[in-house]
């Protein structure tokens, strides 16, 4: 296995709750050899945000004790290069999807850990698989819920709209947006507009969950039941996940650690990782990594 591979495999994997006749694509990427820590991504993203954690995690690893983790980063599903179904997507359909690619590449029992919307499937595949992780890793993890969010993004509706017609708006107002200091902006609206059209899953959340009572699979009221060795980490200046829901799960979970990293944004594989990295290798070590 190469040691830095930056190119996506694909495993393909034979969807039950698809009921799709052709094997459907689980994008990934993975780095070293050693015991197996599947990386859940965030919303919008893919498993090229842990690019930068999964090469401090190889280097720091081997300067301390000379050993490797074996590294994988997927797609979740809807999301990168993984399949993309014209489905009304939720959580259980993300684990089930985790399960079978877990499954597929026989890497049971391992290291799950999750950032944002990957920690919230983190903690839902720990709860349905228990015996299958051997240690959670939660990075400012989505999940709780939290009725100060509906309404928080009913301005981005308009872009999700299936119709030419805002892109042509975005478009005919595009040459006057240096008169108007709107250029950073439209452009911010127009690639967020591809990013949700590209990434179905991203779309249906935002799409399906704009109001309080549409938050029935969030895992507050459940988590207590978990015994999986647990690190939960948050910034300081993450503006994206209120801190409490991390102090959240770090309470409710039995003998989890909680670790707040100073002036940390929400942005955590990709801006923070040599901290994390500092953070996640003790926690790993101390589980006996090596055996």
């Amino acid at each position: 296995m190469t040691d830095y591979m930056t190119e996506k495999l694909i495993q393909n994997l034979n969807l039950d709750f698809l009921q799709a006749t052709q094997p459907q694509p689980a994008a990934y990427l993975e780095q070293g050899q050693g015991v197996p820590l599947l990386m859940l991504h965030g919303f919008m993203g893919s498993g090229k945000c842990w690019l930068p954690l999964m090469a401090q995690l190889q280097t720091q690893m081997h300067s301390q004790i000379h050993s490797q983790i074996h590294c994988v980063a997927l797609d979740l599903l809807g999301f990168g290069d993984s399949a993309k179904p014209d489905i009304q997507y939720n959580v259980a359909k993300e684990v089930e999807f985790v399960r079978q690619f877990i499954q597929a590449r026989h890497l049971e029992p391992c290291y799950l850990m999750g950032h944002s919307f990957g920690g919230w499937v983190a903690a839902a595949y720990a709860l349905a698989y228990p015996t299958a992780v051997k240690g959670l890793i939660l990075l400012a993890p989505a999940g709780i819920r939290d009725d100060s969010f509906a309404g928080r993004y009913d301005h981005l509706r308009p872009i999700l709209w299936q119709t030419p017609w805002v892109d042509w708006v975005l478009n005919g107002i595009k040459p006057f947006s240096n008169w108007f200091g709107q250029k950073e902006t439209l452009e911010k609206i127009a690639w967020m507009r591809g990013e949700l059209n590209s990434q179905p899953a991203a779309r249906s959340f935002l799409v399906d969950r704009i109001r309080p009572e549409d938050a029935i699979d969030t895992v507050e009221k459940e988590i207590h039941r978990l015994q999986t060795p647990t690190l939960v980490i948050t910034g300081d200046r993450d503006d994206t996940i209120p801190q409490w829901h991390s102090e959240t799960y770090a309470n409710q979970i039995p003998n989890a650690q909680l670790v707040t990293l100073p002036e940390a944004t929400h942005s955590l594989p990709q801006n923070h990782s040599a901290e994390l990295a500092a953070h996640i290798l003790p926690f790993l070590m101390a589980r006996s990594l090596q055996s």
